[in-house]
C-alpha cells in the first residue's frame, strides 16, 4: 500500500515492497524522464522542480515527476513552497541491483553517440 498523504501536501510514494520493475522501466522510457533521473543521479542532492530546464510545458512537467514519484524512482518533498526531488538509490539498488546504474550508463553512451 502507498505511504498515505498525512496531509495537502505530503506526497503518496509507494514503499519500497511496492516498487515494481515494470512501472520503474516504463517510467524511465521516456526520454524526458529519463532526463531527470540523470540530473538527479548527478546532483550532491535533492533538487527542486523549478531547477529542470525541460522543452515541454509545465503540465507536462508536473506529469513527469508524477509517473517517476509513483512508480517509486524518485521522492518528492516539499521544503517551504519548494517541491524537492531526490532520487531513491537505495531502494531501487535494494530491488533491483546494478539496474540503475547501468540505465544510467547505457543512458550516458547513447547521448554521446547521438551527440556525434
Amino acid at each position: 500500500m502507498t505511504t498515505p498523504a498525512v496531509s495537502s501536501r505530503d506526497l503518496p510514494h509507494p514503499l519500497r515492497d511496492e516498487v515494481r520493475l515494470e512501472g520503474v522501466l516504463h517510467a524511465l522510457a521516456d526520454p524526458m524522464r529519463l532526463r531527470i533521473v540523470r540530473e538527479l543521479a548527478t546532483a550532491s542532492g535533492e533538487l527542486s522542480c523549478s531547477h529542470f530546464e525541460l522543452p515541454v510545458t509545465k503540465s507536462t512537467t508536473t506529469h513527469h515527476f508524477r509517473v517517476l514519484r509513483e512508480s517509486g524512482v524518485i521522492r518528492q518533498v516539499y521544503r517551504g513552497t519548494a517541491k524537492m526531488n531526490g532520487l531513491r538509490r537505495d531502494d531501487l539498488e535494494a530491488l533491483f541491483p546494478g539496474l540503475l546504474d547501468a540505465l544510467l550508463e547505457a543512458a550516458t553512451r547513447q547521448a554521446a553517440r547521438l551527440a556525434d
